[in-house]
């Protein structure tokens, strides 16, 4: 269950990010919502390891 809402929270992330890159935000905004939809992603794969 946890992972489906952090895949979601992901696919978030990174439309903020496309978002963010359209309106010629700082680079930086950008990147970190990169990461954190990484980081999203990963949390993710580890909860669907432990579910095993």
């Amino acid at each position: 269950m946890w992972s489906l809402l952090l895949m979601g929270l992901a696919g978030l992330l990174i439309g903020g990010a496309l978002s963010f890159r359209q309106q010629k935000s700082p680079r930086w905004v950008q990147i970190v919502f990169y990461v954190l939809a990484a980081m999203s992603l990963f949390a993710a794969y580890l909860f669907t390891l432990s579910d095993v």
